[in-house]
């Protein structure tokens, strides 16, 4: 059985004494509950079909007058973050958890978020079409060539891509009263860069750059409610890699012994530190693997009910009023606004700078691409029908 750390967690809350005032401030909170405790679901008003419709601003006025959008909350609306080094096991642990938990599984980010698009069609394929500095570049590039001039916008482009889901879990949560589990989170997404930049795969100007990034996004973010560390000591983690058996891994000249310690030097010594100053933290020795039950049983002993809006836990999940959970919904909704603040203009980093030349080269490469002309359904070369009648539309696609 998996040891277990908690940190910050009080398990015992004496019920409020009588006459004594009632916080005016509205929580979502409570204890999270598995299936076995959750029993019979209440009546809540139909989730919000975020992906499909536009959330308006008259679509905000009623979820105020009707408490739409708390009304859709129960114990379960969490947001639950599985961090760990590589090869911990995170992935089917999380999948698991969620299921336990009823709530929806958000798989970690890849390069394939981005490369592959709304149809189908991977963007790697135009590689031999462009000139080499906007070719694509993803991990398994990274594990063959960690010092290439493309590791940089590759890190930055995962920041990115770990904030628009963050941004997807959120937009869920608020929209349908559902929780969510995250496999690894933006706010992990440090720890990757301060390694590639303490063993040399990055410049310290393009170092610089990422925190401008996170600096100017991460103010719009609410913290997860619980973070749960799969601990795995670096040799535990070698042998995962060696026998999960990936190519790109297995030669990796990026996955040094040097690399992975400073992966678990950074998690424990910077991400636990400060991320449990903001979100219950749960750490489980994970080196011979755990059980999922014996952790939901620690999670539900979790009172997330005891923070008020001067503790620094929770105080996100802390709003006054209707008014204020709706505003925060309504900025989760409008998803290309937020992803607008990624832009960060600084241009003194050359490798995170393209020439006019190659940047037209890959403009009119990249958006000749089957299904890239267009937005999402009104791509007649790709199937798409009835387009001059059509009503809906992705309203959250950021291309």
């Amino acid at each position: 059985m998996s040891g277990v750390f908690r940190i910050g967690v009080r398990l015992v809350k004496g019920a409020p004494a009588a006459g004594s005032p009632v916080s005016p401030f509205f929580i979502a909170a409570r204890n999270i509950s598995g299936k076995t405790l959750r029993g019979s679901k209440l009546s809540k008003p139909k989730p919000f079909p975020y992906l499909e419709k536009q959330y308006t601003a008259f679509n905000a006025c009623m979820d105020v007058l009707m408490k739409n959008t708390t009304s859709r909350f129960d114990e379960n609306t969490k947001v639950i973050v599985v961090d760990g080094p590589i090869a911990a096991g995170k992935s089917a642990f999380a999948k698991e958890l969620a299921s336990e938990l009823e709530m929806k599984y958000f798989p970690e980010v890849t390069m394939d978020n981005y490369y592959i698009n709304p149809y189908g069609y991977d963007m790697r394929q135009l590689d031999p079409q462009l000139p080499v500095n906007m070719q694509s570049f993803d991990v398994s590039k990274f594990h063959q060539n960690p010092t290439h001039r493309n590791v940089a916008t590759f890190q930055v482009r995962m920041l990115v891509e770990r904030f628009s889901q963050y941004i997807d879990a959120l937009a869920h949560l608020f929209s349908t009263g559902e929780g969510v589990v995250l496999d690894r989170s933006a706010y992990s997404d440090f720890v990757f860069m301060e390694a590639m930049f303490r063993n040399g795969y990055i410049s310290k100007g393009a170092r610089s750059v990422y925190y401008d990034i996170v600096k100017n996004t991460f103010c719009d973010l609410m913290k997860p409610h619980l973070v749960i560390y799969l601990d795995v000591p670096v040799n535990v983690v070698k042998d995962r890699i060696k026998k999960r058996a990936n190519p790109a891994e297995a030669s990796s000249k990026a996955l040094t012994d040097q690399y992975l310690k400073d992966i678990e030097t950074i998690y424990k010594q910077q991400y636990l530190k400060d991320i449990s100053t903001h979100a219950e933290l749960l750490i489980y020795d994970w080196s011979d693997y755990g059980e999922t039950e014996v952790v939901v049983e620690d999670i539900e002993r979790i009172d997330f009910d005891r923070f008020d809006k001067d503790d620094p836990k929770m105080r996100d999940w802390v709003m006054e009023n209707e008014e204020d959970w709706t505003e925060a919904r309504s900025k989760y909704m409008n998803k290309p606004d937020l992803m607008n603040s990624l832009n960060v203009p600084r241009f003194d980093v050359p490798e995170l700078t393209v020439s006019p030349d190659d940047f037209k080269a890959w403009y009119d490469v990249w958006f000749s691409a089957p299904g890239m002309q267009y937005r999402k359904g009104y791509n007649e070369e790709c199937g798409d029908t009835g387009i001059l009648t059509k009503m809906k539309t992705d309203f959250r696609n950021t291309l």
